[in-house]
């Protein structure tokens, strides 16, 4: 941006030394590139930024010379010799787009001798590096590098109606611009018409047929503020850069358009025009000024100094900023219209910074405060998919989203949170259980004609902890359909059922250093009544499991048996496991006995293998269930079972009276407690 100092003078009294101006402009980021004596006057070559259009216009500068000078702008008056006629009289203007157009205001002025520049205003526009062309021309390049705000004037007498019509441009529609050139409008562009054509591209160039002639009298003067990515892509579009798009393209002061049209009318009455009365400004939705909150802490915590209260109000004062003080150390800042670029906390801070000095900030190292680590369980659920993975269960990854109506039938029991912008009705809400995703992809995949669907997700469920509080629960959820392995010649494959789907969760339990989990059977909504089971651990409830019932696996369109589990990892991952211990392998061989009984129907292995783990007997090793039998010749009401034990001394190879005495000790117990009776040739 070119600025002439003479012209800068206008606005603000600048006394100081050439080397010393430039020197402070460059601390406050303006930073002159070139400048050179030309006929008495200095121009000075400024670099500007994409985001500071304010600075495309000696005003501009000047604001920011004032206050880096703590000086006052001075104030100018702009007479206007006024014809009785209003405006509305003359020229009717409408805006058939006002995303694109904002704000156009007009004012016409009748009378006006086409002629040269006088002197001062050949100077002012020769500074910026162009030729004079007329009197009218000239005013209005004047005002948009006095100002930062495009003009544009038309022969009253070459527009049609007269009518101002703001519109995109209509299909096939050519315009012949001032520089000679046809060009064809794409319908996208905005164009500034007449009833007739179009006479202008908006905020680019105006058009020749509605230019300034040497016999112009009535002009009407043209003030808007065009949407910027509107003018950027016409711009390219047509290949035509000006000044006037230059500004435009990095946004115009909204509020600034009256101001610059009542200047160009002032100047050119005093080539003998006269001015109508009232203005006409087209503002279909006035901007609310923009308000900040500014905190003098935040400033320090950003900048690492302490900047004095009273140096944050006069910068910003200086600049232009309306200051509304709240609490000690915290303003409400009003964002002038002409400061685009201001749009949070950080950029009034940056404004401060550069005007108390970057120069007076230390360079320091700021202390780092160490913060504790956060808990990672990333290796439990990696041990975890691990072992479930060889266990015969893929992993799958669903959205969070989920649907209220078929999540509010699973059951979790939690408030769901719902979101205030959903993708759709189906997703409004964060999911409370693992399930509804996992019957999901079951009947996806089945559909699609897989015979066996075992899957497992570990991800978060979400609920609502309170009047205010949500709560995000990470969580495991495994599903197991249809057969456990592929149809093979010889043997027909097993089906999911329940012990699958508890020895499962039995298993990664196992793989995490759990204690055997409890099943106790507790009823459950999705679950079916006789196979519903809540899982302990260390007798705190981590989760459930059992086969579902027909409620959900309609809700899918799923046929069972289908076998659930859902595990609170975030429960379970609070309870200590046990101790990693080492043991060594083995020196001497294992003995194994099997003992058949017949027990209670009622009775759950579980409580067998509890009442046998609180027993003291010497080289048992472990034990399971290598046999289960329900069939006719079960005496009524109960079951038979085969349990394997397993012995092993540490010190020796065990005698067959050594483990009897332990197997007698096994046998009193389960007949006290269970009242087992032996099968034929049980032990």
């Amino acid at each position: 941006m070119k600025i002439s100092l003479d012209w800068l003078k206008e606005f603000v009294d600048v006394d100081i030394p050439l080397k010393i101006l430039i020197d402070r402009m460059t601390m406050i980021g303006l930073i002159p590139e070139t400048w050179e004596e030309r006929d008495g006057d200095v121009i000075m070559d400024v670099e500007t930024y994409a985001n500071r259009p304010d600075t495309l216009g000696h005003l501009g500068m000047a604001r920011e010379a004032a206050a880096m000078l703590g000086k006052p702008l001075k104030e100018r008056a702009w007479p206007l010799a006024e014809l009785p006629v209003p405006t509305r009289e003359l020229v009717d203007i409408q805006i058939l787009d006002d995303d694109l157009c904002p704000r156009y205001c007009g004012l016409v002025v009748r009378g006006v001798k086409i002629g040269p520049s006088p002197d001062w205003l050949r100077r002012r526009v020769l500074a910026m590096g162009l030729n004079p062309v007329n009197n009218v021309v000239d005013v209005t390049n004047y005002v948009l590098f006095a100002t930062g705000q495009p003009l544009h004037a038309f022969d009253l007498a070459r527009v049609a109606g007269p009518r101002i019509i703001v519109r995109r441009a209509k299909k096939g529609e050519r315009i012949t611009l001032l520089d000679g050139r046809d060009i064809a409008l794409a319908a996208d562009m905005l164009v500034i018409a007449d009833e007739k054509k179009a006479s202008a591209v908006a905020g680019v160039m105006g058009g020749r047929d509605s230019g300034i002639f040497d016999d112009t009298t009535d002009i009407f003067i043209e003030s808007a503020c065009f949407d910027s990515g509107s003018i950027r892509r016409t711009a390219r579009a047509l290949e035509t850069l000006t000044d006037a798009s230059y500004r435009f393209e990095r946004g115009a002061d909204i509020g600034f358009a009256p101001q610059a049209a009542r200047m160009a009318a002032s100047l050119m009455a005093e080539f003998g025009g006269r001015a109508t009365r009232d203005l006409i400004d087209v503002y279909p939705r006035p901007r609310k000024p923009r308000e900040i909150t500014l905190r003098a802490r935040r400033a320090s915590d950003l900048l690492g100094v302490e900047i004095p209260p009273a140096v944050i109000e006069k910068t910003l004062t200086d600049l232009g900023f309306g200051l509304r003080s709240g609490a000690p150390g915290i303003w409400m800042v009003m964002v002038p219209s002409h400061r685009v670029d201001i749009e949070r906390e950080a950029d009034l801070i940056e404004e401060i910074a550069r005007f108390f000095g970057y120069d007076k900030i230390p360079t320091v190292v700021p202390p780092l405060r160490v913060l504790d680590p956060v808990p990672s369980h990333e290796p439990k659920m990696r041990r975890l998919a691990e072992r479930l993975f060889h266990y015969g269960f893929d992993e799958v990854v669903n959205p969070s989203f989920a649907d209220p109506e078929k999540d509010g039938r699973l059951g979790s029991g939690k408030t769901p949170v719902a979101l205030r912008n959903p993708l759709s009705a189906k997703a409004a809400i964060l999911r409370t259980t693992l399930l509804g995703g996992l019957l999901e992809n079951a009947a996806w995949n089945l559909n699609r004609g897989l015979e066996g669907v075992h899957i497992f997700e570990t991800g978060s469920v979400y609920r609502w902890a309170g009047e205010t509080a949500t709560a995000e629960d990470p969580t495991l959820g495994l599903l197991s359909v249809g057969p456990l392995a592929p149809a093979h010649w010889k043997d027909a494959p097993e089906a999911a059922d329940l012990a699958h789907i508890k020895g499962a969760v039995e298993s990664v339990l196992e793989s995490l250093r759990y204690d055997s989990a409890a099943f106790l059977a507790r009823p459950h909504p999705v679950l079916e009544a006789q196979t519903a089971l809540a899982v302990l651990v260390k007798g705190e409830a981590i989760g459930w499991l059992g086969r579902l019932a027909a409620g959900p696996l309609d809700l899918y369109g799923l046929k069972g048996p289908a076998f659930a589990a859902e595990i609170d990892l975030g429960r379970l991952f609070k309870i200590k496991p046990r101790t990693f211990e080492f043991v060594p392998l083995p020196k001497y061989p294992a003995v194994g006995r099997d003992l058949s009984f017949w027990v209670r129907r009622a009775t759950a292995f579980a409580d067998i293998r509890q009442a046998l783990a609180k027993l003291d007997v010497p080289w048992l090793e472990g034990f399971d269930v290598v046999d289960r039998y329900a069939g006719d010749k079960a005496p009524e009401g109960m079951i038979g079972l085969t349990l394997r034990f397993s012995y092993r001394s540490p010190k020796a190879t065990l005698t067959a009276e050594d483990v009897d005495k332990s197997e007698q000790k096994i046998l009193k117990a389960l007949k006290t407690a269970f009242d087992i009776r032996l099968r034929e040739g049980g032990v």
